[in-house]
Order: C-alpha cells, then structure tokens, then sequence
C-alpha cells in the first residue's frame, strides 16, 4: 500500500502516540547502549491545570532533549508528575462544593473536605497528562509523581511516596534548628485567609489617592519649619504645631508606631526624638508616637515625613525592626479591623506608655494590642478608610490646598479663589473667601497595589505567626555550587539575578492556612510546648501522657516541590533510580520562577542530601504572542496550544517553540509561523512520495553506513547530511535549539527537498540509478531521525511507512558520522552549481521576467573550475534556471545585466525582454519608499524619549521593522544596480 497524498496529522498522532505507549519506548533505560545517563525533571504542573503555551514551549524543549539522549543510547529518564497545588486546588473542590451542595469546606470538616479534594483529584487530576501526550512529551509515564502521594487519605496507587520524603525533611531541618516558628510579615490573602508566597501575588496599577494629614505635636509644641528650593533660597519660612505625612491607607494610622524622618533632613531636625499625635479616634485617648530618623525616608518626596506602621507594610516592616519600634496589628484573617481584645482606651494607654518610653512590650503583647477605636471595630478595611478621613478632615487636621492643585489631578472641581493663598501656617489667619474655596489634599494617583493571583482580592501585608526556613543558613552551599561550576545557569545572565537573590535572601515562609497540603508535623500540649516528629504516634512519645493538638497549618507547595528530584526518585530509599539519575542533568524552565523553585531546590537538595539537584539549569522568558505582548485574556490574545494542534499539527508547533528559543531572546509565538513549519512536514511528506514514484523504498532496510557514491550530486548530499549532524549536536550540546532547528530546516527544505530532489531527476533514468535511489533512500532517513526529537510524529510515520525497520524511530540509532562523509570538492562544485542557478533566479524576479520565459545567456569569463562545474551540470542549470542557450563572449551584449558566481562572470541579454525605462523607474520608486520608511523609524529609534517611554514591545517591532527594510533597501538597490548598468 502506497504513501497517502497528504499527512493527516489528527489521525496518525492519537495512533502513533498509542504505539509509543505500547512499545513502553519511554520507559527509563529504554534504547540504552551506554552507561551514561540523563535525566530531566518535568516542572510539576498544577493538577488542576491544562497545557498552556508555556507549558507547550518548554515542555518542547526538554522532549527535544530527551528523545536526543535516548537515541543516542543514554539511560534515559523524563520524570513527570504534578504538583497538589494547595491554593488552586482546595479552590476549585470549594467552588464544586458550594456550587453542587451549597456548602462551605467549614460544614464538612477537616477529613470530609479533604476526602472530597482525593476525589476531585482522581477525576480531573489526568487532564493535563493527556494534554501533555498529545505535545508528544516522551515522559516515562509509569513513572509519574504527585507531590501529595502518600499522604493521609491517598489512594493507592503507583505515584510514590512522597509525603514521607517532606516530612522527614520538615523533621530533619526543625531538629537542625533551620526550620522555626515566629511573627514575620506575610503576603496575607483576606479571600483565602491563608499567607502566599510573592509569585502567587499579581502587583497590578490601580487608581488611588494619597491623602496629606497633620500629625500635631505632643502638648501643642511648635517648631521653625525651613523650606529651600535646589539652589539654597528659602522659600517657607513659617511655625508648625504638626507634622504632615502623606498615605495611600489612611486605615493603617491607627497602627503607626512612629514617624520617620532622613537623618539628614534639616526641617525636622529640631523635633527628632519628640512625640506626635495620630489624629484619630477619641480625643481624650489620642495615641502619641515618637519621631525617629532612618534611611528609609527620601527628603525629596512629599514631606519626607513617613508613617510607620510596621505590621501592614514591608518597608515599614524593616524600619520597625531596625529601631525597635511596636508592630500593632489592625486587621484580623478577613481583612476587617480587629474586635478582639480590651477597649481602645485601656489599649491605647498601654502603646503610650511605650512611646513615651515608660513601659517595655515584647512582640506578643504588641500583637494582641488592638488600637481600633472601638467604633470602628468590625468595619471592613475600606470603610474603615472612609471613616478615618472623614473623621480627620473634620476635626480640620487634613491638609489644605486649592482646588487648582495639579496635584489632585481629575480630583480638581471647585473653581479656584479668587485670592491665592500663601503656604499657610497653624495659627495664620485666612481670608474668609479662600478658607471656603481651600479643599483637603486628596492627589489622584496610580498606586502599585498586590492581588491574589486566585481571589483577584487586595493583599494584605500581615504580621503573622508562621513556620520559616532560616534561608541565610541554607543559602552558601547554594551559591557556592554556581560559583564554582558545579551548576551552569544559561544563559548566563541567570547568575546574577540568581546571586543577587540569594545574597539578600529573607527567612522563608513555609506555612499555608489551608486544609489541602502537608499538614505541619508539629504538635502542641496545654501549655503551647511544641513536639515535631514524623507521626503523632512518636510526638506523643515524646510527650508521655499529655494531650496533643496538631499544627493546622500546611506546607508551602514550594516546600514540596522543592524536594522535586530526590522525592521522584524514591528517597529517603536509597534507591536504584537515585542513585542512577541524580544528580539530574538539566532543568528547563521559566526564568519567572528562578528564585521560587530552582533556587530553592538548590538549597533543599543541598541541605538534605549534600549534592545539587542539576548540573545545568537553561531558562527562557514568558512566550508572547506575535507582536511581542504579554499574552492576557483582558487583550484577547491568549493562543490555545491545544487549538493549535488540532489545526497545525503538534510537530508544527514543537519546530515553532524550537526556532524561537534563542538563549536570552523573546519568544513570540506567530501563527503564521505555525502554518510556514506545517508546510514543512508537508515538504518533508512530498520527498518521500517522489522517492517512492521512484522506486526508492522498494525492499529498502535502515543502512546505518552510507553508501560509497561515486556521482557528485550523491557525494554533495551525503556530505551536507554530515554537516547538519555536526551542527544539531553542537547547538544541542549547548541549548542553542533555535539553531539546531534553522539547520535542519535549511538542511531538509533546501538541500534535501528543493535541490537534492532536482538534481537526482535526472540520475533516475542513469547509470547512477541504483546509487541515487539508495543515496535518497539513506538522506531520507536521515533526515527523518536527525528531525524526529523536533517533530516525532510525522518522523516516525514515515519511518514506518518507508521500510522494513528493526526499531521504532524514537529508538533509531542516532547517528555519529562528521568529517569522515565530508567531500570538500563535491561541497565546491554543487555549492557553486546552486549559487549560479539561485542568482539567475534572482535576477529574473527582480526585474518580473516572466516565470515561464527561456532567457539566453552569455559567459563573458570564467575559470577553470568554473568551466569543469558548468560542464558536468549545465543540463541542471539550463532546466532549472530556464536557461535556452550559453554563448562565451568577449563582452555583454547592449542591454544586459551581469551574474556574478565564484570565478567568474554570466550576462542575461534582456533588451526587448522587458521596458527596461519602466521596470527601472518602478524599482526606484519602491526604493526611495523603503527608504523613507526606515528613515521614519530609525528617526524614532534615535530618539532616546520613544526609547525609554516607549513599550517594550513597540520598540523591539520597530528594530525588527527596520531590520526588514534594511534587507528589501539591499535588494531594491542590487536590483536598480542592474538596471541602471544597461541604462
């Protein structure tokens, strides 16, 4: 039975996809001829995840590596599994759950929840599996993992145990001292009510305010506040009973536990170590606070006064810490202001006694503080903002300005007075007419602000008590490994963000306040010591006779993930598989989660078992659509990698996702790039019909040696096959895939398809008949193996379809020729050959010669090589460069245009063939066009403004525009060149 006309993608890949499966191909080991292994592990994804353009993209390349190694005869392992995801999962089972029953996890309890998230998992936790079989992803699917398998309540099954894996870590470390429990801010979720990790936030421009407050002085104190502009001159020069600072969250007021100010800032100077009041709540309860120096503050914004409420911000947070300042919470789980504890006045007694340095607070009793007036207790955080300001505003402590502020932006309604006032002074009197035009100052302003990537909610930085890694003790070993070599980031420019990271590192919180994960290994007793220990069984050992409650909290998905190499390969077991794989070879993945998980990997496998978990790490960016943009369903640019599939093929799109993975560079995936390697496979589809119309197939069995071809189109081609060899291994060896796959495009297209295909024409009917059909039968398989880690399907097809073979294509023997195949005279002539026909080609496009049309030629000089060449091939040149006859002459005709090739010179008489007037006048015309356009954008290229404010985007367009034009200028001019030589 013959070759079908065409590939039908959709039906071969489920087929061929099935065959792998049954030949157990990508078994670890499978194909091994060597001892050397290579090991990958797959990123874990998400079980409640399904392929998305990323995942297809590296996903692509770590297969490409994989199935390279295999074939070579690596003992060969891809590891898959996924990840329990807490947060995404313990959502979705919620969002069933409330959907279906109308019930929250709360109404079920701990054990049924979680017995209905197993179920959940079971019945949807496949669907990336299968997602992934259809890229082709050559994992070792027996072998797949999940990071809660063996957990309480798992089913059984084949996925590993490696649970116990976390928690003997979690033993190990806490015994160690590396693992503790304290009070550190956290990223807080209100939805959740659990603390993220930075990666799970999404820090996204917003419409705010700021709001400008008086902090008046402690017992009505005044101060000379100085004001100069950058030269020197004074420009305020008046008396203040305040302080102003200006806030995007008027709420957190109630928790400030001081003022900062720049040591260097001179207009505070006479009030340092003085105290302020908060001007908010009961009168006779005013909470004062101290006003400190610290670096944080920049004197030349705002004020240069800042608020510091160490609970609910960052930088705050360290400003805190550094100065010994209280932290007072004000907000509980769900973001609403506290309504715990004692009344406010009891409570605000106490914060003043501190701040006036009469009393000490440990870090205890300052959290279980709450400063919430008591009418604002209960009051969700942002009608507690309301309630703030309106509160401050009206006690006329807010600061003033006019309604022609550019300062307020939009906000600016009220028509200005019709006096200007000056700056204005606590005690100063105003004009009737300008105190009732003056407005608080409110500005508008684009705030950064955190939300969860999952509850799209506000984030709340929270001071909690959670469970951290003391990363500063873990982090040498891990930097000391890239240091040295003995893990390679690439691109280089990996290292650096990598060092920087780690270098600064903050303790790492490993605590999650949900219900689906690795439930904290710790319990307590009635007076809150603490017993870690793997089980409850041995906790209790250790606490004979006292009752034991357990840590409700579980681990960071990253803590378990992080133990991703040793944990997949059965350790703490000191298995076959660990001791074989590990250390892995290569992590691919997004240079996104460098710190997230590979760092911490790094520390994890360093920690536990003394050894690094990789040798190389190659990272690659986001995949953006075709214009450069970050992929979002708001801009209606997402691409299905799965649609994509279904309309391309799943080789289309692995040989896309390789071309574009230059190390460092953006990756733009285009459709219209999809469609061009479609017509690749069809290309390569088209090659093996015309060899088998030619009898090529016919009893033909893999030859693993090429045959000893005597013909110079034979030799040529077998000594490109072993060219592209060299080059494939050599960009692989270095994850250059973007340059693995152009050679083998040019390679199989270009020298394979379009020229080899010609030139052998004519051999068929020859006395090199018999070696032209064994030479094509050996390129052909050739290039079905040398593309199959880029395109499996359609390779391994057509080595079924094409001979008997002793071993599937995914196992072919990769081949291990260079040099040896290399005819560096068959390279010269054919190479010339073509180089002659393609610039007869040329020509005839330029200037429209009709496509059918025979055109004479004449030689004016050529060498002897030339003439030899010329002699052995000008039947192919004359058939596929539409050439009628060949004259020497001594010169060009009138009216000719000169084809230059190595050695020598051709003319193209071309008078009467075309208006040569007409066809030069066209061609200048479309050049000074070209011209102008790319005059335009390099103008704009230039200007360092449209550089800078520019998005990314457009600006990388416009370099790749010009780029464009520069090449059509070249060709436009070489074009005009011609013309104008013959006038």
């Amino acid at each position: 039975m013959g070759m079908e006309k065409t590939f039908d993608a959709t039906a071969a890949e489920a087929r061929i996809t099935a065959k792998w499966l049954d030949a157990n191909a990508f078994a670890a080991g499978a194909n091994k001829s060597r001892d050397e292994s290579f090991c990958i592990m797959l990123p874990p994804p998400n079980v409640t995840g399904a392929l998305h353009v990323g995942h297809a993209f590296n996903h692509t390349l770590m297969d490409i590596l994989t199935r390279w190694h295999r074939m070579r005869g690596f003992d060969t392992l891809w590891q898959p599994g996924q990840d329990h995801a807490g947060i995404a999962t313990q959502l979705q089972v919620e969002k069933k759950l409330l959907a279906e029953e109308g019930k929250r996890r709360a109404d079920l309890g701990r054990e049924a929840f979680l017995a209905r998230v197993w179920e959940w998992k079971q019945q949807y936790g496949t669907t990336i599996i299968d997602q992934m079989k259809r890229l082709g992803n050559s994992c070792d699917w027996d072998r797949n993992a999940f990071t809660m398998s063996g957990a309480p309540g798992a089913p059984e099954g084949n996925d590993g145990n490696f649970h116990d894996a976390v928690i003997k870590v979690f033993v190990e470390m806490y015994n160690k001292g590396l693992i503790y429990r304290g009070k550190r801010l956290v990223n807080w979720d209100p939805h959740f009510e659990t603390a993220i990790s930075d990666l799970e936030v999404e820090n996204i421009e917003t419409d705010g305010h700021m709001w400008h407050f008086k902090y008046p002085l402690a017992g009505g104190a005044t101060y000379r506040y100085v004001e100069k502009d950058e030269d020197g001159n004074v420009i305020v020069d008046e008396e203040r009973d305040y302080i102003s600072i200006a806030t995007t969250r008027p709420e957190t007021m109630l928790g400030d536990g001081a003022v900062a100010v720049h040591p260097s800032d001179e207009r505070y100077a006479p009030i340092v170590g003085k105290l302020c009041e908060i001007p908010v709540g009961p009168k006779e309860h005013r909470r004062l606070i101290p006003i400190i120096t610290d670096n944080y503050p920049d004197p030349d914004f705002g004020s240069g006064a800042v608020k510091i409420t160490g609970a609910h911000d960052a930088n705050d947070y360290g400003v805190a810490k550094r100065n010994d300042i209280p932290m007072y919470r004000l907000m509980d789980m769900r973001a609403q202001m506290r309504s715990d504890g004692a009344p406010y006045a009891e409570a605000a007694a106490i914060a003043g006694a501190v701040a006036r340095g009469e009393r000490a607070l440990s870090e205890a009793e300052a959290d279980a503080l709450n400063l919430v007036p008591d009418h604002l207790r209960g009051l969700d955080r942002y009608e507690a903002r309301k309630a703030v300001v309106d509160e401050i505003t009206s006690e006329g402590l807010a600061m003033m300005t006019t309604p022609d502020d550019p300062r307020l932006g939009a906000a600016a309604a009220k028509p200005a007075p019709a006096e200007e006032p000056g700056p204005l002074g606590a005690d100063q009197e105003v004009p009737d007419q300008v105190r009732d035009a003056l407005v608080p100052l409110v500005e508008a302003k684009k705030i950064m602000q955190p939300f969860g990537d999952r509850s799209k909610v506000v984030i709340e930085p929270m001071l909690t008590d959670q469970w951290f890694v003391d990363a500063q003790e873990v982090v040498k070993p891990a930097l000391d490994a890239v240091r040295t070599g003995r893990t390679k980031i690439v691109p280089e420019s990996g290292e650096k963000t990598y060092f920087h990271w780690l270098e600064n590192i903050e303790p790492w919180c490993i605590s999650r306040q949900l219900w689906w994960g690795h439930q904290i290994p710790v319990w307590y007793d009635d007076e809150g010591s603490m017993y870690c220990a793997p089980s409850e069984a041995e906790a209790q050992a250790m606490a004979p006779g006292k009752a034991l409650t357990r840590d409700p909290d579980v681990l960071d998905t990253w803590f378990s993930s992080g133990l991703w190499p040793i944990g997949t390969l059965g350790w703490p077991d000191q298995t076959e598989e660990l001791a074989k794989y590990f250390p892995t070879s290569v992590l691919v993945t997004g240079q996104d989660i460098l710190f997230f998980w590979v760092a911490r990997m790094m520390m994890m496998q360093l920690a536990v078992v003394d050894d690094i978990p990789f040798r190389d790490v190659y990272l690659h960016g986001l995949v953006r659509d075709a214009k450069g943009k970050k992929m979002s369903k708001t801009l209606g640019n997402v691409v299905d990698p799965l649609e994509i599939i279904d309309e391309y093929g799943a080789d289309a799109l692995r040989f896309t996702n390789a071309s574009m993975a230059s190390l460092g560079g953006v990756l733009k995936l285009d459709t219209q790039r999809i469609a061009g390697y479609r017509n690749f496979t069809t290309k390569l589809w088209n090659a093996c019909r015309f060899a088998e119309m030619n009898s090529v197939w016919e009893g033909h069995e893999t030859q693993a040696a090429a045959p000893d071809a005597q013909a110079t189109v034979n030799r040529w081609i077998i000594s490109e096959t072993a060219k592209v060899r060299e080059t494939v291994d050599a960009a692989l060896t270095d994850y250059r895939f973007n340059d693995a796959a152009s050679a083998l495009y040019g390679f199989v297209w270009g020298k394979v398809c379009d020229w080899y295909v010609e030139f052998a024409k004519p051999l068929f009917d020859g006395d090199d008949a018999a070696e032209t059909r064994a030479t094509m039968a050996w390129v052909l398989d050739q290039c079905m193996v040398l593309l199959h880690p880029f395109m499996p399907f359609i390779t391994e097809e057509l080595w079924g379809l094409t001979g008997a073979r002793a071993k599937l294509c995914v196992h072919a023997d990769w081949p291990e020729y260079g040099a040896d195949l290399v005819d560096e005279s068959a390279l010269r002539e054919m190479n010339w050959v073509i180089a002659l026909i393609e610039s007869i080609r040329s020509a005839r496009a330029q200037l429209r010669v009709p496509v059918g049309l025979k055109l004479n030629m004449v030689q004016l000089d050529l060498d002897d090589a030339g003439r030899a060449a010329l002699s052995r091939n000008m039947a192919l040149v004359t058939k596929l460069a539409r050439i009628a006859s060949l004259e020497e002459v001594t010169e060009l005709p009138k009216g000719s245009i000169t084809v230059a090739v190595e050695g020598g010179s051709f003319g193209l008489p071309l008078e009467g063939v075309i208006d040569i007037a007409t066809e030069r006048a066209r061609l200048e015309k479309t050049l000074a066009k070209a011209e102008k356009e790319r005059a335009g954008i390099e103008g704009r290229l230039k200007n360092p403004k449209f550089v800078a404010s520019a998005p990314e985007e457009v600006v990388t367009e416009a370099r790749e525009n010009s780029a464009l034009l520069a090449d059509e200028i070249a060709r436009l001019t070489e074009a005009v060149g011609r013309l104008r030589e013959i006038g």
